[in-house]
């Protein structure tokens, strides 16, 4: 590979395409996990007690939450975020990550946000703001507490996750504190954004150079210091792990607590299914941080 060559930390256009193109890498994925995390989550939903479906916050289709709570008023609150380039994705698909939180007392909520291309994606961040405001605002409303509120995401999700970490809520609305997220763990996520440039899932996201940047969560430090969980899978692609490391590296220089994990043995999308599963070390760890 020539110097001319390279477009990304030393990488051809091709080579960043092969490893942000993480679908190629998995054909099972749509095939045999998406369908099967769907039936489980349809399982899940139909037999959490309590559980409330399509609760709305704000007018939009998708402008939509799921609520399982774990019948504890004093517990803390979890909202997840879920993946799917910012293009594709459902809550829908993602009931069963909320149960091993559930079964030890910890509310859960999970959001729909709008898809790229019908939006771009500085549109979706102000979005998952609002869904996350006034779920923190209804909390009390809807049954559920809001003294130790927590956010997580895995993939695009993990992203939005380091958004709402990097958001100032005081200037979002008077009636928010600076200190409205205790804690977060973003799993898998993509923090900065040229690489996409030269993928070609950027056929759907549509992000030119002064967006990539934009969005970007990589040069904008958290608006506090909560503690996150930085985790993702040991065999996801080099450049999608430097993703994490580099987030990793950023928040840390400012003196923040941050714990990292690797979960082994796991590409991007098995580390949804290690989440699901309240024996893998990074749902125990994620249960730790979201308890405080």
């Amino acid at each position: 590979m020539t110097t001319e060559d390279t477009v990304w930390h030393g990488l051809s256009a091709a080579e960043v395409d092969r490893q942000y193109a993480l679908r190629k890498l998995r054909p099972d994925y749509e095939k045999e996990m998406v369908p099967g995390w769907l039936e489980r989550s349809a399982h899940h939903r139909d037999i959490h007690p309590g559980a409330r479906i399509d609760l709305g916050y704000g007018p939009g289709d998708r402008d939509r939450f799921d609520l399982f709570p774990a019948q504890n008023p004093e517990g803390p609150f979890l909202i997840y975020i879920h993946g799917g380039y910012w293009q594709r994705g459902d809550k829908s698909v993602y009931s069963i990550l909320s149960k091993p939180f559930t079964d030890v007392g910890i509310d859960v909520a999970l959001i729909n946000y709008n898809l790229c291309p019908t939006v771009r994606m500085r549109d979706i961040i102000p979005q998952v703001r609002r869904a996350v405001a006034h779920i923190w605002r209804e909390a009390r409303n809807l049954g559920c507490p809001r003294g130790r509120f927590c956010v997580m995401g895995h993939s695009a999700g993990g992203h939005l996750t380091a958004e709402m970490m990097a958001t100032d809520w005081t200037a979002e609305a008077d009636d928010l504190p600076a200190d409205l997220i205790d804690a977060a763990s973003p799993s898998s996520g993509v923090f900065a954004f040229e690489p996409m440039l030269y993928c070609g899932e950027n056929d759907g996201l549509c992000l030119d150079l002064a967006e990539a940047r934009e969005v970007s969560t990589l040069f904008r430090a958290p608006t506090t210091n909560a503690p996150q969980l930085v985790a993702w899978g040991e065999l996801e692609t080099p450049d999608w792990i430097r993703q994490s490391t580099d987030y990793v590296e950023a928040i840390t220089s400012g003196g923040r607590k941050v714990e990292t994990c690797v979960v082994p043995a796991c590409d991007h999308f098995d580390v949804v299914d290690a989440l699901a599963d309240g024996g893998s070390d990074i749902t125990k760890k994620t249960i730790a941080l979201v308890r405080g």
